[in-house]
């Protein structure tokens, strides 16, 4: 069933993005994004992944009250008992469960295995884990702030894909960083990256600025001086 096959790229997902992420954090972030570039891309395709599955999600509301239809059924009709090899177990199906009620479940996801390789790896320096992120969102935004790169672009649809990469970055750095993406000692040119983001076709980038707007909370606003600092930076994103 799909929920089977939904259920192992969770699974596929988190544990490719551990591995990545210990290949790719073990030495300083431009050293290791030239000398792993085929696990760079890889990496980058797991976030452009992920932000896509969101946004799917995010466009179908309804995936949550279907499934929570779905397992009510199976505990009312006892032919789901017979039916083994062809469903799920109430294991999977509480877990999924528990995995949809989240506006974005793959970020979420992921962003809890950025946090957990950062706790389990306390000897590394965090910097190797937000510089990689950090110079993964600026490169993004320099190549679509670049025409003539945009220019050479064989597939449409590689300006979303690059755009998703970015937000992704975004993302993860802010919720392993200890001040976050917004704050004026970043890293990342958050500024630049939303001004990029509102020039493209608003139906196109709508989730991704949401899944931005979502970082505003009060966890990331704790960390964060003061609050005209705050507010300064949640402009950025609501105008």
């Amino acid at each position: 069933m799909k929920i089977k096959g939904e259920e192992k790229a969770v699974v596929s997902t988190q544990s490719t993005g551990m591995a990545l992420l210990n290949a790719l954090c073990a030495v300083p972030s431009m050293e290791s994004l030239e000398s792993h570039q085929a696990l760079s891309k890889q990496f980058a395709m797991i976030l452009d992944f992920v932000l896509a599955f969101d946004d799917l999600k995010m466009t179908n509301p309804s995936i949550q009250n279907d499934f929570s239809f779905y397992r009510r059924m199976r505990t009312r009709e006892k032919s789901f008992a017979n039916m083994e090899e062809h469903t799920v177990t109430n294991e999977v199906a509480n877990r999924m469960s528990m995995f949809y009620a989240y506006p974005t479940p793959m970020l979420k996801m992921l962003s809890s295995t950025v946090s957990t390789f950062v706790q389990k790896n306390d000897a590394l320096p965090l910097e190797h884990t937000t510089d990689i992120l950090s110079t993964m969102a600026n490169l993004c935004r320099c190549m679509i702030e670049d025409s003539n790169i945009v220019a050479r672009f064989q597939q449409k649809d590689t300006v979303m894909f690059v755009l998703r990469v970015m937000v992704g970055a975004i993302i993860l750095y802010d919720h392993v960083h200890p001040v976050g993406a917004f704050h004026r000692k970043s890293c990342i040119d958050i500024k630049g990256s939303i001004k990029l983001l509102k020039e493209q076709p608003a139906v196109s980038v709508e989730t991704l600025l949401n899944a931005l707007r979502f970082l505003l909370s009060v966890p990331t606003l704790a960390k964060w001086s003061s609050y005209e600092q705050a507010k300064s930076r949640l402009l950025l994103v609501v105008m």
